[in-house]
């Protein structure tokens, strides 16, 4: 799984930009927020990944902080009916704190402003998200530490499982299990998939 990218910014098309890593050509689709932060084409760049796999396709996903690539694959794995395309256009049209904020106060007329949401679709936000985005930084950076809720790896570790095939439903348990045990919140995403893993098919 690719985790980020570090190169030269090659191309920056707003919503697609193209990274040179060590002479291989990589495309990425960003969210308005990262491209606000990037640097000037030709200059050095590090970029978090999310890489989506499709039947027809990979698809890789690029985020300046890590709040921004949590936020986003929050929404895909949590949220029914949220897939990559409206996370973007959520991380596009508002800051995580921006939206995070939205969710708290269930603040259906901002979330519905963004492209591609509907009333139904900020509804499933909020009930979905509301007692998780308390687990995002207020400067919309780093993500701030984990709630007893929410494990620093668990995203990284369902998002794993899912592309090798395991049912979301399936796999949140497994991790839910681990990182309930996990008192301490010290399991590295590696440790916690070779775990699940084992659950899975003990």
């Amino acid at each position: 799984m690719i985790a980020s990218l570090s190169g030269i910014l090659l191309e920056n098309n707003l919503s697609e930009i193209v990274v040179d890593v060590n002479g291989v050509g990589y495309t990425l689709t960003v969210p308005l927020s990262t491209v606000d932060k990037l640097p000037p084409v030709q200059t050095k760049v590090k970029l978090l990944t999310h890489l989506q796999v499709r039947e027809d396709a990979l698809q890789l996903y690029g985020f300046i902080t890590a709040a921004e690539r949590q936020l986003f694959r929050l929404l895909i794995n949590v949220v029914p009916g949220v897939g990559p395309k409206l996370a973007i256009n959520v991380l596009s049209a508002l800051s995580c704190e921006g939206f995070c904020t939205a969710v708290a106060n269930r603040d259906i007329k901002a979330l519905s402003s963004i492209s591609g949401v509907g009333k139904k679709t900020a509804e499933r936000m909020i009930v979905e998200l509301q007692d998780k985005v308390g687990n995002f930084a207020g400067d919309g950076g780093a993500p701030a530490a984990a709630s007893a809720n929410t494990h620093p790896a668990a995203l990284d570790a369902l998002a794993a499982l899912e592309t090798l095939g395991y049912k979301k439903d399936i796999a949140g348990k497994a991790v839910q299990r681990l990182c309930a045990e996990d008192k301490s919140g010290t399991l590295t995403a590696p440790a916690l998939i070779k775990k699940a893993l084992q659950l899975l098919n003990s």
